[in-house]
C-alpha cells in the first residue's frame, strides 16, 4: 500500500479512537466542561472522518488505492 494511503487508513483508525474516547468520556463525566470537551472531540472526529473518506474515494477513483492483503 502506498504511504499516502496508509496515512488515510491511520487517520480513519485514529478517528475511531477519538469517537470511542468521546463516548467513554461523556459517559464518565462529572461536569458540563467535560461534556463540552467530549462534544468537540466527537464533532472533530466526524469532520476528520468525512474528509478522510472523501480522500480515500479520490484515491480509489484515481486508481491509487489497493486494499491490503
Amino acid at each position: 500500500m502506498k504511504p499516502c494511503n496508509m496515512h488515510i487508513v491511520r487517520t480513519l483508525s485514529l478517528v475511531e479512537e477519538m469517537m470511542a474516547l468521546a463516548d467513554q468520556g461523556d459517559a464518565d463525566r462529572e461536569d458540563n466542561g467535560c461534556g463540552i470537551l467530549y462534544g468537540v472531540l466527537r464533532d472533530s472526529a466526524y469532520k476528520l472522518k468525512k474528509l478522510a473518506e472523501e480522500e480515500k474515494q479520490n484515491h480509489i477513483t484515481k486508481g491509487w488505492w489497493q486494499e491490503r492483503r
